[in-house]
């Protein structure tokens, strides 16, 4: 009779050793953290309901090294959300009656997008800037803007928090 061998994978026991098993990732990890940060970030600049400060906030608590990719990260996954607000507004008819968004982007321009992390009305900003044509580098730059400046208050609160 053959002995089972203790050697990894012999017959399908990969977890004698474990070195053909995938290693456990932590939510926290600092690659599946700033994955999940984006996918939240992104999420959170569109209609779908996200929570990418929460995200942030246990982040950078978890891991504080990570501040500045963390900043990065969530800066471009909240704007890529919101830029694809903007390209949902290139595409919708004109609205019969003028919503308040509307009006503050044709009244302020660009500048108005500085505003497009404020929930529920940034949202609307980005599509009222898409319907306007408004040009997309000037738009993208403040809506990034935008969206930089309140995560980096955040994140610096975050760590005076948590020192």
């Amino acid at each position: 009779a053959r002995r089972p061998s203790t050697r990894c994978g012999e017959f399908g026991r990969a977890d004698v050793c474990g070195a053909l098993k995938p290693p456990r990732r932590h939510v926290m990890d600092p690659n599946g953290g700033l994955a999940g940060l984006f996918v939240s970030a992104f999420l959170s600049s569109t209609i779908l309901p996200g929570n990418s400060e929460v995200v942030l906030g246990a982040l950078l608590v978890h891991a504080p090294a990570l501040q500045w990719p963390a900043l990065a990260v969530a800066t471009v996954g909240n704007t890529a959300g919101a830029l694809t607000s903007y390209a949902l507004g290139r595409f919708l008819p004109q609205p019969r009656t003028e919503p308040r968004a509307l009006a503050l982007v044709r009244r302020y321009g660009v500048p108005a997008l500085l505003l497009s992390w404020v929930p529920v009305i940034g949202d609307a900003l980005c599509v009222a800037s898409g319907w306007l044509r408004q040009p997309l580098p000037w738009a993208a730059l403040a809506i990034a803007s935008g969206k930089f400046a309140r995560y980096y208050v955040l994140a610096l609160g975050v760590l005076q928090f948590a020192r």
